[in-house]
């Protein structure tokens, strides 16, 4: 079974109506009716001193952890995108992956959105909320299991692309089992996941990259690098982690056909990969000439407005 870390179990409780106790030199306890009261109270305690606080429900021994004043108000302010992170009803859209040499559709990336197109909560908002949070871990984990979800119901035999950050998986044996029981329980081919990591410029300790690489091949499922031309475009990076497949960044595919150190980029990648045996994938074209120069130089796989933009796997399923 698998067994959750503490990161993975982080959870933010709000209480909408109880007491406010201040854990200053001299206790104080305050009732309050509602979440703009109890920010009215947290921004008067501020005003004196930035001091541990906690919250009760009256009539319950439910108690909000001890946080400074400005956490909690910082908390509180972030309410709505917090619950929704946590218990929000979410989804995945797709956006195809095109094999550019015969024109056939290859793959599908997987990418998190509110399940309500009127709930104004956009990716963005998501993930700077989780990471100012500790959320992150949370949200991650719940992207992987709506992208496996959407596989399962898609049906056919495309696979998925589904974003990862590796700082979200402090020990890969055990943060990675719950995907691994979710690919079991919809009964989803390892073989159809390419689990992609995302941030590569930001990412330090590739060793601990290759053991989370290393876990999913355990698995059947493959890898992918994100984002090359940013961090990972050494020879040395990519004999070590032995990726399946490089998304080449999209500024070097931009313009691609009229830049000239563009193009130079593309050529020498196309090389390197060929030589190692990894798939090429050319991200965010938009312009037919720059998909005619990528497919000239050899490219496997292209995605990008030209070639599809994302929609809900619903609508994806319908239109095949």
């Amino acid at each position: 079974m698998w067994h959750p870390c503490a990161e993975c179990t982080t959870t933010i409780r709000f209480i909408e109506a109880g007491s406010l106790h201040i854990q200053s030199n001299i206790p104080q306890v305050y009732s309050y009716t509602s979440f703009d009261q109890l920010e009215s109270l947290l921004e008067a305690t501020l005003q004196k001193q930035d001091v541990p606080v906690s919250c009760r429900r009256d009539g319950s021994r439910f108690v909000t952890p001890s946080l400074l004043a400005s956490a909690l108000l910082e908390q509180l302010r972030h309410r709505q995108a917090i619950e929704f992170i946590q218990t929000g009803d979410m989804t995945s859209h797709l956006q195809p992956i095109y094999d550019i040499q015969d024109n056939t559709l290859f793959a599908n990336e997987a990418l998190l959105r509110a399940a309500d197109q009127n709930v104004p909560m956009s990716p963005g908002i998501l993930f700077s909320t989780a990471s100012k949070m500790g959320l992150h871990s949370r949200l991650d984990q719940r992207a992987r299991e709506e992208a496996i979800r959407a596989t399962h119901h898609l049906g056919g035999t495309e696979k998925t692309f589904i974003n990862f950050l590796p700082s979200t998986i402090y020990n890969p044996e055990y943060c990675l089992r719950h995907t691994f029981e979710i690919v079991e329980r919809y009964g989803v081919d390892p073989s159809r996941l390419v689990f992609e990591v995302v941030e590569t410029e930001k990412i330090e300790d590739v060793n601990h990259l290759k053991h989370v690489f290393d876990q999913y091949k355990k698995q059947g499922i493959q890898v992918a690098l994100d984002d090359v031309g940013a961090g990972f475009s050494t020879l040395d990076m990519l004999t070590l982690l032995q990726p399946d497949y490089i998304k080449i960044d999209r500024s070097f595919i931009s313009n691609c056909d009229t830049v000239a150190e563009n193009e130079a980029f593309l050529r020498k990648a196309r090389h390197l990969t060929k030589e190692m045996g990894i798939k090429i994938l050319a991200e965010g074209i938009e312009r037919q000439e720059e998909l005619d120069l990528c497919r000239q130089l050899g490219f496997d796989f292209g995605q990008g407005y030209l070639l599809g933009r994302p929609a809900p796997y619903t609508q994806f399923a319908k239109a095949q």
